[in-house]
């Protein structure tokens, strides 16, 4: 299929030549106004536009960035007689696809719109399989295959209207955060707060008032009142992640809190009664830690009504390969680069690893190497 070319160029002269010399190739249209420019590309799509980085008083830098907002795949080639290397950063940062200096030379630029439509093309295959391999492997922005997978995903789609409260359990760095999301997401309460609160970040100190909120004058730099999570989520769901640091003290109120369906801020003698749906995390392992004395049995049971256990990465490796064209894809369009794929070596090597971040470490060695590499 002939690809649509657009030309914004204020000579002319140079936007006629360039129509002629790419005519057999393109379906060519050209304008000296950018504004009709950009109009056009409002209206039509296009596949690839060369634009004059100096269109008259207009910036053509301020013309790209419009550009990419109507058409974000559109290949953009920026024409200029003033070249520099500043000039073409910036070029490339706004999401120019590539820079030449006037006077062009028409071998080179059919190469360049030849590579840039290569290019154009893998992008789309990636987009093409990474949307299948969400509707094929995928649940709420999880990718697996694995049995173990598929089970979470079941447990999930059960428990998602079911107001019941949640205990996720697993090493750090294997998506429990992604599992609570997926269940409120894909719910009843979806339209709804999601909040999160980090027990292990917050201090002891600090981690009641995050929680339930405080009255002006509470403590010490109380200056005015606040509302807390759980108001916050009120309707909603409140993700109480790394629980398992939690001090004892904390426990016994968090505890009433989830038996009474009720809180009272720091500093207030009023309750405030709530609708909020828990779900908590831990990397611990609970059970121990109350033989141990470390958490409270009786709020273990209340949080631990339905369990789901995810996996270390290590124990389900089917699933890396799938992980990491989901994660090509998301630093592709994060980063702004095209990154296709691995080599047979690189895809051995990291199949072969143990992963002890688990699939946080996998997402940061891909975006790691996209921002050193490529």
């Amino acid at each position: 299929m002939t690809k649509n070319l657009l030309i914004i160029d204020d000579e002319a002269a140079i936007c006629s030549s360039l129509a002629f010399a790419l005519e057999d190739e393109f379906l060519v249209q050209s304008t000296t106004d950018p504004f009709e420019g950009m109009e056009w590309v409002k209206q039509q799509s296009f596949d690839i536009c060369l634009l004059d980085l100096k269109i008259g008083k207009i910036d053509g830098l301020e013309v790209l960035t419009e550009l990419k907002r109507h058409q974000p795949e559109l290949i953009v080639i920026i024409m200029t007689a003033y070249g520099s290397i500043s000039s073409s950063v910036e070029a490339i940062k706004k999401g120019a696809y590539s820079y030449l200096t006037k006077p062009l030379h028409i071998e080179e630029l059919l190469t360049l719109l030849g590579q840039a439509l290569h290019v154009q093309k893998l992008n789309q295959q990636v987009e093409f399989l990474s949307q299948e391999l969400e509707k094929k492997y995928g649940y709420q922005g999880m990718i697996g295959k694995t049995p173990v997978m598929k089970h979470v995903f079941q447990l999930i789609d059960k428990l998602k209207d079911i107001d019941t409260n949640v205990l996720i359990t697993g090493e750090s760095g294997t998506g429990k955060e992604l599992v609570a999301r997926g269940i409120h997401f894909s719910g009843k309460r979806k339209k709804e707060h999601f909040e999160v609160v980090n027990c292990a970040a917050i201090p002891e100190t600090l981690l009641e008032s995050e929680l339930f909120g405080h009255e002006k004058g509470a403590f010490t730099g109380a200056t005015s009142r606040r509302e807390g999570k759980f108001l916050l989520a009120n309707q909603g769901t409140i993700f109480l992640d790394e629980i398992g640091d939690m001090s004892v003290s904390l426990q016994a109120k968090l505890l009433r809190v989830l038996q009474q369906k009720e809180i009272t801020p720091v500093g207030s003698d009023q309750t405030i009664k709530l609708d909020v749906r828990v779900i908590a995390a831990t990397n611990r392992d609970l059970k121990q830690a109350v033989k141990l004395g470390e958490f409270r049995s009786d709020l273990f049971f209340r949080l631990n009504v339905v369990e789901i256990q995810l996996p270390p990465l290590r124990e389900r490796k089917k699933d890396i390969p799938f992980l990491m064209h989901h994660f090509i894809h998301k630093y592709n369009q994060e980063l702004g680069k095209n990154v296709k794929g691995f080599s047979p070596q690189a895809l051995e090597c990291l199949q072969n690893y143990d992963y002890p971040g688990n699939i946080r470490e996998l997402a940061n060695l891909i975006e790691s190497d996209g921002n050193v590499r490529f």
